[in-house]
């Protein structure tokens, strides 16, 4: 039924002030910060009314970066998919694959590849990245190939993820050699409001790159406010405890897999780490029925050189459904803590749940002015029963 003009108006105007309320209550617990005080969701950047993408690539070569603390020699090299139509600044969401194949030939034993061609796990992201830039996100995945046929290192992964943040920010500003490549992008991304995700041993990186230890060497100018780990490697280096990814002061989430037969649950230890310790909130689900590679394409088959590393074939996802809840999860994430949205905490509280896929959702409530944890973010365990999605 069309409902009248005066109705309509009536409606938003007691939407803005239930809105209103809401922010002020968070604002008084902790969960939001004061300058969005007073401010309401922008409508027009609804889930509802998805944005044109533009996706394109940048390569300054395969031995553009050299790493001044360990001599490791990587690619600059990224896709990028932001809305057709820019306005103002975006914040940037900044995606790292982990361990693959370095080149397209198993062969290869060198860097840049003596055989074969850079292997394109950067790519396998596409989708998610196209799907976060239809929400009004610039999302950049980047490439680690060089990392994957010559070093291992965790600080070589976030060092690198440094390495094209700063290149991010100089193209901003209208500096750098990606201004000749992307031009669309320059003045047009907000560094101060800036997102990660990392893939198996890449969300290890993500969470070295953020921890309290190692922010001081992000780039100067570049804020990190969430940050996603998707089975992460989770183990804690010899003499050093977990002070390297210990994350207490930017928002966390953490996705892992029940029939992951790479890193099975071992990211939960994330949440482990902080409880009792975060200021800020974080957050996890497992998806009792998804593997270890599908999240990225490329590694999923019949991809070349993709596998099926799932230890329970007889009910694991289908691919589509397992990147579909990922897509759901990191949605809901970064529009929580990089526009403000506060509409998407129901999936994060699982509350709401990813359509046929289960999942059991946890919460770290963060400490308040370092005594007790904040009660108001719910139970810190919520299942999530879904039809079963996969064979």
């Amino acid at each position: 039924m069309i409902r009248s003009g005066v109705e309509v108006v009536g409606s938003l105007r007691w939407l803005n002030v239930v809105t209103k309320a809401l922010v002020a209550a968070l604002v008084t617990v902790g969960l939001v910060g004061p300058g969005v005080a007073g401010a309401t969701p922008d409508l027009r950047q609804s889930p509802a009314q998805p944005r044109v993408v533009v996706t394109k690539t940048y390569d300054l070569g395969d031995m553009a970066f050299t790493d001044s603390a360990s001599n490791t020699v990587s690619e600059l090299r990224g896709v990028v998919h932001y809305p057709k139509r820019l306005k103002g600044r975006l914040p940037v969401v900044v995606l790292v694959h982990g361990s693959w194949w370095a080149c397209t030939d198993t062969r290869a034993t060198t860097w840049p590849c003596d055989k074969g061609r850079a292997f394109p796990s950067f790519r396998g992201y596409d989708y998610l990245g196209r799907a976060l830039a239809r929400q009004g996100l610039v999302v950049v995945s980047v490439s680690m190939d060089a990392i994957n046929m010559t070093s291992f290192d965790y600080g070589d992964r976030a060092r690198l993820l440094n390495r094209n943040l700063a290149a991010l920010k100089h193209l901003s500003r209208g500096r750098g050699r990606l201004v000749e490549q992307l031009p669309d992008l320059v003045g047009r991304l907000d560094m101060q409001r800036v997102g990660t995700m990392g893939h198996s041993r890449g969300g290890k990186a993500v969470m070295w790159q953020a921890s309290d230890h190692h922010r001081d060497e992000w780039p100067s100018g570049v804020r990190v406010r969430a940050v996603l780990g998707v089975a992460p490697v989770k183990f804690d280096e010899p003499g050093r405890g977990n002070r390297d990814t210990l994350v207490t002061r930017v928002p966390v989430a953490i996705v892992t897999g029940g029939c992951d037969g790479a890193v099975a649950e071992q990211g939960q230890e994330y949440l482990d780490d902080v409880q009792g310790r975060t200021h800020r909130p974080a957050y996890s689900v497992s998806f009792p029925d998804a593997n270890h590679n599908y999240y990225n394409r490329r590694w999923t088959p019949p991809a070349h050189l993709g596998e099926d590393d799932s230890t329970c074939a007889g009910r694991e996802l289908r691919p589509g459904s397992q990147r579909g809840a990922l897509t759901d999860y990191a949605t809901a994430f970064y529009r929580r803590f990089l526009l403000d949205d506060l509409g998407q905490t129901p999936l994060l509280l699982g509350e709401s749940c990813s359509q046929g896929v289960r999942s059991t959702v946890r919460v770290v409530r963060p400490v308040r002015d370092g005594r007790e944890p904040d009660t108001t973010l719910g139970s810190p365990a919520s299942p999530c029963s879904g039809e079963r999605a996969g064979g």
